[in-house]
């Protein structure tokens, strides 16, 4: 049984580290779970269909008191009112009230994208459209549906980006207004479109032709790395271990904040990371180093959610700006892309590893028909001692 605590202040909640379930109030059903790992995690527990259901609502690092609260109250409501809930890989309707039909964000994306693949000259264009909706928009909207998307939401999605990746966003911004567009002539949502230029952004986000180009965020250097991955293991949260995990297998920010357990085979230390969620467009399989599974060991599987690290709701991930925080409250001016560079570096560096095999690590497109043989073949078993030095140097 949850220890029973009255409406708790940000201050007291914060105090509670013993292993166990905390009522922390504000909302019925609430609670911080602690476990023996010494992981503090938000849960929302609800009646869903007569049973006792754990909802998460992210890691306690990652999510305020007040957010967790907002989240629990939306919960609640869909509960109350019959709305669809996730549990886990599965949608539950959680009484007889009719559910009003929903059409998220990525399924109307890909049917979108459908419809215009007769204009499209190849596979390359319709590849790169999934890929960029993949990785920048659907971590924030993906899982939403589209009559709720507000300005609000396009701008955490391109404010990121604006400066440092014009080109990219705005590209991204023009398929993001043409997904919703479409969406509006099928009469999904009646609401102004928030991803248009003229009239909207253009009042709220520089001229992409007037950005001064800005230099590239120094990456961190190799030999900084270990002192660093020291500092990161006495941290606590989902932010950290994704982190940690993101230096481990030289991956992008958003491949590891939308990582699932079903995509990790630990057994086979194997992380196949799906087509649609990378950059190229291709499936990518990370061979996973010791130290990596013993990341994956200290992360506490949610119920509700099948993402590793889960942000404000089960559905989501965590942001990718939680992750640059963490770097900037330990003093740090790189930002968590770095890391690649970093690998890369040290790879060039201080290795015998063959370029071919670096880059394939790094999911880069390769050029020559030498190199494209490494992609056709994947290299997996070639990039696994490359991973295992990488970790051992790192650690």
């Amino acid at each position: 049984m949850p220890k029973r605590a009255k409406e708790l202040s940000a201050v007291a909640v914060s105090k509670l580290r013993e292993p166990g379930r905390y009522s922390v109030g504000g909302v019925e059903g609430l609670q911080l779970r602690v476990t023996n790992a010494g992981s503090r995690l938000w849960i929302y527990r609800a009646v869903v269909n007569g049973k006792r259901r754990d909802i998460g609502l992210g890691y306690y690092e990652d999510v305020t008191l007040s957010q967790a609260r907002d989240a629990a109250r939306e919960k609640r409501r869909a509960v109350r009112l019959g709305l669809e809930v996730e549990i886990g890989q599965k949608t539950s309707v959680v009484s007889s009230v009719p559910v009003k039909s929903e059409h998220f964000f990525k399924d109307v994306a890909l049917e979108f994208i459908e419809s215009k693949k007769d204009e499209w000259r190849n596979e390359k264009h319709r590849a790169q459209w999934v890929s960029t909706l993949a990785t920048y928009a659907n971590p924030v909207i993906g899982a939403m549906d589209v009559r709720d998307i507000e300005l609000s939401h396009v701008l955490e999605i391109l404010r990121p980006i604006w400066a440092t990746k014009t080109e990219t966003a705005t590209r991204l911004r023009g398929r993001i207004e043409s997904v919703l567009g479409y969406a509006a002539v099928h009469e999904w949502r009646s609401k102004d479109n928030p991803a248009q230029w003229r009239g909207l952004l253009d009042k709220v986000l520089p001229e992409p032709t007037k950005i001064k180009k800005t230099q590239h965020h120094k990456a961190m250097p190799a030999e900084d790395v270990p002192g660093f991955m020291r500092s990161l293991n006495d941290v606590a949260g989902g932010a950290a271990r994704a982190l940690e995990l993101l230096i481990l297998t030289a991956t992008r920010s958003g491949e590891i904040r939308g990582a699932r357990w079903s995509e990790i085979d630990q057994q086979a230390a194997v992380w196949t990371i799906p087509a649609e969620r990378m950059k190229a467009g291709v499936e990518h399989r990370v061979p996973l180093s010791k130290q990596a599974l013993a990341v994956l060991v200290k992360i506490p599987r949610i119920e509700g959610s099948d993402l590793l690290f889960p942000g404000r709701s089960s559905e989501q991930p965590i942001s990718e700006m939680t992750l640059t925080m963490l770097m900037r409250r330990q003093g740090l001016e790189y930002v968590p892309h770095g890391f690649r560079s970093t690998f890369r570096d040290w790879g060039g560096d201080n290795t015998e590893y063959p370029r071919e095999i670096l880059e394939a690590a790094l999911a880069h497109t390769l050029g020559s028909r030498v190199e494209a043989a490494y992609r056709r073949k994947d290299a997996l078993e070639r990039r696994r001692p490359l991973m295992q030095d990488w970790a051992d140097f790192v650690y």
